[in-house]
């Protein structure tokens, strides 16, 4: 019979090795011995799997559960299920979980510790399987999760009644890891994990850090999910992917785009009905979805994440997000997904102290908390925390086929001293600032995505001057396809607030970018972080007559904006609303304000965003070469006086763009521009001010416009145009 220690400690909660005494056992005189902690139940009864024949019954041991009997007449083990009447009337015949031997391989073991382990999704969290074959066949879920410093771990949930009694782990030793198969618990179950820390104290219940479903919040469980299958990339989405591809990304909150009319966001399937259709419909080559990964804050908008593998609820299962996916790849879309590794925020039931220890996050609050968002920073030194990292990474795109992933807070993750005082942050092992541990993981997760995921891509949002973040990791970088130019944007964005007038003493803050346009691969961004905050939306920040009703100069300005960045050298990103020149910050708590298209100034902005991604794809020359000094060529970066701009784009064989623009309310006739030679004649493309934008459709018209032998900005021949007030015109040779 088990000691009345043991006894005690399971009773308690606290036996660190319920395999020793839990399930079948034999005795030292070879008897068979079945015991099993069922708190609730009123009877067990062993029953023989395969013949369905009655063994024994077992003893109540203790009134708080503990069954235990001796099996008559057998020597051998056999597979045996337990007939369970409950104190609430009802009985159910069950596999044990005790009579299950360790599930997870020693080789999975070590390359989870090592930080190695490509899939650790494949051995982590909730698997649900099937073990063995025919009358021994058993369904359920196999638990894993990893508690290194944990005295005791239980599984908890409503196939036991949330009973930390009932179904305490297996400890893999070394490892950390702690693994119990529940023969029926199923999909769609919610769990959590109950630990006991070394020092004895009972911690909030956990969700599993490598949960892929989790309950809508601000419920805190995690769910029994699928393992989603691989998904690779549909045909033809490497090419789109390319360097040398058009890229115009559409950012956008799925939770703010559009709602029902009762307020409620639109689920996945909804979303993709409608989205990916008005997005192709514009022009836009990717969409960037802000983090879907679960969160318990809404107001953070996923940015401080406790699910790195989880579908948030809030739109639907995990398996709606992959029809999502493929109605984005159906309509020519690519999908970018928002991925968060620097930071997560201290929420009890998530990372933070995960086994009683700063198990996730660094322990000294010097390098382990962000003091401008209240969050705990990842130890990007800790082997198995590496792994964690990698694996959500390769899990989204491996798992639900999409593009690429756009990572958040890059330049938190590079320096320690972010956003830090002196004394405050705790240097490298060389005395430096960089985060070592850091860049070493963002390498391999480009890495791995490109070695397991060719054709995918990663974003940086880095905002420092760090060299090489868009080179590849063999010369030293950090191995991301591109970067965000932060500098551009916070240049232009400057230069356009300010009132015409003013602008000739701010004239190269639009021609700044240039000078390191090719130091790295470069997005350009407009993106959320622009319209919120207090800091007005994108139409909001052009100037403008504030007695003026129809606001000619606010909405001619943003026109002329949108002309600049889609001719600028780098590929485009637009966040959700700003094509129709929404004039109001970003609510993510509203959907966007749709019925300002009714309004032709905004449906005006929407038709030229439109046409501006048409002849950015249409034409090579404002595309291929956007991270090649070959691709630009100024033609005048000087002319401070009159606020006019003008460059050629290149596409490497022959084809160009001429853009000009004109950033004063004064319109230019006889307006003098050298061109290169090798072009009779030039015709307007694409003009800003056009009637069909909700401008004065003053320009060029229609017909070529005849190159003269005069000489005009060190050119031999030149052009003689009208350039509208504030707006941008594109021109290309006559064909």
């Amino acid at each position: 019979m088990l000691s009345d220690a043991d006894l005690h400690a399971l009773l308690d909660a606290r036996h660190g090795d319920p395999f020793s005494v839990l399930g079948l056992h034999a005795d030292v005189d070879g008897a068979l011995w079945v015991r099993a902690l069922l708190p609730g139940a009123t009877a067990v009864v062993v029953h023989d799997a395969a013949t369905g024949r009655r063994i024994a019954p077992l003893a109540l041991r203790d009134g708080r559960g503990l069954f235990e009997g001796k099996l008559p007449r057998r020597r051998q083990r056999f597979d045996y299920r337990l007939q369970v009447a409950w104190a609430d009337g009802h009985e159910g015949r069950y596999a044990d979980a005790y009579a299950f031997g360790p599930l997870i391989a020693d080789a999975d073991l070590h390359y989870l510790g090592e930080g190695t382990h490509l899939r650790p999704f494949e051995v982590m969290g909730a698997l649900p399987c099937t073990l063995g074959e025919g009358v021994h066949a058993v369904a359920g879920v196999r638990f894993a999760v990893w508690a290194p410093n944990a005295r005791r771990v239980s599984v908890v949930g409503g196939f036991n009644g949330w009973d930390g009694r009932r179904h305490p782990m297996r400890s893999r030793g070394g490892s950390g890891v702690w693994e119990l198969f529940v023969p029926h618990a199923a999909l769609g179950d919610a769990y959590q994990f109950e630990i006991v820390a070394a020092d004895g104290r009972l911690l909030p219940l956990k969700a599993d850090p490598y949960a892929r479903a989790s309950q809508h919040p601000p419920a805190q469980a995690s769910v029994v999910a699928e393992l989603p299958p691989p998904k690779p990339l549909p045909a033809g989405r490497a090419a789109a992917n390319a360097r040398t591809a058009p890229m115009t990304i559409y950012e956008l909150h799925a939770g703010s785009w559009r709602r029902h009319p009762d307020g409620s966001p639109h689920d996945w399937d909804t979303l993709a009905a409608a989205l990916p259709a008005y997005v192709a419909d514009l022009g836009f080559t990717h969409i960037e979805l802000m983090p879907i990964t679960e969160h318990p804050f809404s107001g953070s908008w996923g940015y401080q994440t406790l699910g790195l593998y989880a579908v948030t609820a809030r739109f639907g299962p995990p398996e709606a997000f992959s029809r999502f996916v493929d109605a984005c790849h159906a309509h020519g879309l690519g999908v970018l997904l928002d991925w968060v590794p620097a930071h997560f925020p201290s929420d009890a039931f998530g990372l933070a102290q995960f086994d009683g220890s700063a198990l996730y996050e660094y322990a000294d609050p010097r390098e382990g908390f962000h003091k401008d968002w209240n969050t705990l920073i990842y130890n990007f030194a800790r082997l198995e925390v590496r792994g964690f990292l990698a694996g959500s990474a390769l899990y989204w795109v491996e798992r639900f086929g999409v593009d690429g992933l756009r990572v958040d807070a890059v330049a938190s993750m590079l320096y320690r001293d972010y956003s830090r005082n002196a004394g405050e942050w705790v240097p490298n092992v060389h005395g430096g600032r960089e985060n070592l541990e850091a860049i070493s993981l963002l390498q391999r997760v480009n890495e791995v995505l490109g070695a397991e995921c060719p054709g995918a891509i990663t974003v940086a949002e880095e905002s420092t001057a760090y060299a090489g973040v868009s080179s590849p990791t063999w010369a030293g970088g950090l191995g991301f396809h591109y970067k965000w130019n932060m500098g551009w944007m916070h240049d232009t964005l400057a230069y356009m607030a300010q009132d015409p007038v003013h602008r000739r003493w701010h004239h190269d803050k639009m021609s700044f970018g240039l000078v390191y346009a090719w130091s790295e691969k470069f997005v350009l961004p407009i993106s959320h972080d622009e319209v919120v905050h207090g800091k007005g939306s994108l139409l909001g920040k052009m100037p403008g007559d504030p007695a003026d009703p129809a606001q000619w100069q606010r909405f001619a300005n943003l026109r002329a904006y949108l002309g600049f960045m889609w001719g600028h050298p780098g590929k485009k990103l637009l966040f959700m609303g700003q094509e129709f020149a929404q004039p109001t910050e970003w609510d993510d708590n509203a959907e966007l304000p749709w019925a300002l298209l009714g309004d032709a100034r905004h449906a005006g902005v929407q038709g030229l965003v439109r046409d501006l991604n048409r002849l950015h794809r249409e034409r090579p020359a404002l595309h291929r070469l956007d991270a090649e000094p070959a691709g630009f060529e100024w033609i005048d970066a000087q002319d401070a006086e009159h606020s006019v701009y003008a460059w050629l784009r290149h596409d490497g064989e022959g084809g160009r763009v001429l853009v000009v623009c004109n950033f004063t309310p004064v319109p230019r006739h006889g307006w003098r521009l050298g061109v290169p030679e090798g072009a009779g004649a030039w015709r307007e493309r694409l003009n800003t001010d056009s009637v069909h934008y909700g401008g004065g459709n003053l320009g060029n018209g229609l017909g070529p416009i005849g190159v003269e032998p005069v000489p005009a900005q060190g050119r031999a021949q030149s052009i003689v145009l009208t350039l509208p007030p504030l707006a941008a015109v594109y021109l290309e040779p006559d064909r």
